[in-house]
């Protein structure tokens, strides 16, 4: 679900979060004054309308969809090289990350010292 907020109070109100989690649903907003969550997503439909939307003319929304799903599916996330992710595409860098999770050394944690009791 995606909605662009006309008065942000609203959306990090404590009503709407108890709302979402009751309807299964995981909020996107961060704290309030937080603009990092609002920079990101503020880049990303910028890339998405110069590289997808400006250039093209839709006939139905249907075919709108279609477009938008192969540029963010078909391109963005598995081609479009990003500087912020060490030059590698989303797909590109979520493979990366999983696999160095899984050749990680494990951490060893120490076993709780004894207390003694009287």
């Amino acid at each position: 679900m995606l909605h662009r907020p006309v008065e942000l109070a609203q959306y990090t109100s404590i009503k709407l979060t108890t709302r979402l989690l009751k309807a299964g649903i995981e909020a996107s907003m961060g704290t309030v004054g937080d603009s990092f969550d609002n920079a990101l997503a503020e880049n990303f439909w910028s890339v998405l309308k110069t590289e997808c939307v400006r250039r093209a003319t839709f006939a139905t929304r249907t075919d709108a969809d279609l477009a938008l799903f192969a540029y963010i599916d078909g391109w963005y996330n598995t081609r479009r090289i990003q500087k912020r992710l060490g030059w590698l595409s989303p797909d590109e860098y979520e493979a990366k990350y999983y696999a160095d999770q899984a050749t990680a050394e494990p951490v060893a944690v120490a076993p709780p010292t004894p207390t003694l009791t009287r």
